[in-house]
């Protein structure tokens, strides 16, 4: 990657975190060279590209790096890992970098220079952080996926709700489908498809789609204010964008930062209420730069293995999401005494 698009002419600078300013988008330039926009909405945003974007155009030393000092339990057979926002699992079209690209570089880092690559047991959305399992062996890895299929591990997402759902507790089981939505912007979004309709004010049976899968969330209020809040939540299934389809179109509270489903017509910016804008300190103009708040807290996994016991795995929730946490007067459940001194360190910046 050069300046200008000509090899051998364009400057590298470092900046006194170590990080490669030419390989930051120019909206990242100004933050890295200490440079403080005087605009409060440009602050705000400037904010929120830092931490969301700052490992995604790295070399992949620096992002095994990262992912290293942020292991969160490693064994002989596992290493388990806080996934960043951002980057995808695996790689694709136009896709740069991804987690799959630096398990080679990572597992050196770990056991040396002969160690063979770690192996994915499971996958997260490009936008989703948090507990990532990988393996040793390729056998392990499979033995861990099987534990997902069978539906035996235990996953806790924790997710900002845009509006409170009413009841606070509860289970969303309706069945999703992928469709494609018509208009001036093409496209496929995962959809409901409900076993029941209402016809004339009567409850009917509706058509089922054949290609609809089943899906099942539970959800809990963890903090809530007037028009936003903090949910736990539990899917028993593992469809594609089961969670933020459930929240969105099943419960009308979209998470904060879902820019694909917050709509169903139209791929375009969140619509954010005037209050909640003011206490992000944004402007509708800007909330394409909300990243989404949705992260993989914990998971549980079955003893495995000669490991007799349940590992339960937790990782803490990415700095963007504490910081919109303390903006929108939602608090952390008393119980997660490392969220609350993150968020407590947030609060004296």
């Amino acid at each position: 990657m050069w300046e200008n698009g000509e090899k051998g002419k364009g400057k590298r600078s470092v900046s006194s975190c170590g990080v490669c300013l030419w390989l930051l988008p120019a909206s990242l330039l100004s933050t890295a060279m200490g440079q403080v926009p005087t605009n409060p909405v440009q602050r705000r945003v400037q904010e929120l590209v830092r931490f969301t974007q700052q490992l995604q155009r790295v070399h992949p030393n620096v992002l095994a790096k990262a992912l290293s000092r942020g292991i969160v339990h490693q064994d002989k057979d596992l290493v388990v890992i806080n996934k960043p926002y951002g980057l995808p699992v695996h790689g694709g079209p136009g896709v740069q970098l991804c987690i799959s690209d630096v398990l080679p570089i990572l597992a050196k880092m770990l056991r040396g220079h002969k160690a063979e690559p770690l192996h994915l047991c499971h996958r997260l959305d490009k936008e989703t952080t948090g507990v990532m399992v990988l393996a040793w062996e390729k056998e392990m890895a499979h033995q861990v996926q099987e534990l997902f299929r069978t539906r035996q591990v235990v996953k806790k997402y924790w997710a900002i709700a845009v509006r409170v759902p009413v009841p606070s507790a509860g289970v969303v089981d309706i069945p999703i489908v992928e469709k494609e939505v018509q208009g001036p912007q093409q496209h496929y979004k995962m959809t409901l498809s409900p076993g029941y309709r209402m016809d004339n004010g009567k409850m009917v049976r509706a058509r089922t789609s054949r290609n609809a899968h089943v899906a099942v969330t539970q959800y809990q209020v963890l903090s809530s204010t007037l028009s936003s809040a903090l949910l736990e939540l539990q899917p028993i299934t593992g469809i594609k964008h089961q969670l933020r389809v459930h929240l969105s179109f099943g419960l009308d509270c979209p998470i904060l930062g879902d820019h694909k489903y917050s709509d169903w017509n139209k791929l375009a910016p969140q619509k954010l209420s005037v209050g909640t804008l003011k206490k992000l300190g944004l402007k509708q103009a800007k909330a394409r730069h909300i990243p989404l708040h949705l992260y993989a807290r914990q998971l549980v996994l079955p003893a495995l293995g000669s490991r007799k016991e349940e590992l339960n795995l937790v990782c803490k929730p990415p700095r963007y999401f504490l910081c919109s946490l303390r903006r929108l007067d939602l608090r952390m459940p008393s119980q997660d005494q490392s969220g609350d001194d993150e968020a407590g360190r947030l609060r004296a910046q």
